[in-house]
């Protein structure tokens, strides 16, 4: 299996619409550092409809499973906003480095970050266990 390693990302336009929203406020004043990585995400990203999001893209309140590059451990995520960010459950904010990595990847990717404390994690996206999109949830 060729695994991808490109940054290629595709949101929906409605994750993209309140994500910006979420980090820029009304205006257009961002609210987080411009190094941001979601900030990073937003400018760079592929938009689509919700209806035509590929199910193998990860989008708002999906959950996937990763293996860990050093280690080959396998952990489930769900990416959320912060409000519903629950890390010890596995609900990780979009906002956080691991969820900025991951949202908008496609399965089979690796997903890259750096932690507030600088340490440097990988992993590969080996399934989404479930995406709202995928299920007929086109406004969650």
């Amino acid at each position: 299996m060729e695994v991808s390693t490109l940054d290629e990302r595709t949101l929906t336009e409605l994750d993209h619409v309140r994500l910006s929203r979420l980090i820029r406020g009304p205006g257009d004043a961002s609210q987080l550092p411009r190094e941001s990585p979601i900030d990073d995400v937003l400018d760079a990203a592929d938009l689509v409809p919700s209806r035509a999001v590929s199910p193998d893209i990860v989008t708002m309140y999906s959950q996937v499973e990763l293996a860990d590059l050093a280690t080959g451990q396998r952990h489930r995520l769900t990416v959320c906003y912060p409000a519903d960010a629950e890390p010890t459950r596995g609900f990780v904010s979009v906002l956080s480095p691991v969820g900025a990595s991951l949202i908008g990847r496609r399965v089979g990717s690796i997903a890259r970050w750096r932690t507030r404390a600088g340490e440097q994690g990988a992993a590969e996206l080996v399934a989404l266990l479930f995406q709202p999109e995928a299920s007929g949830d086109f406004t969650t």
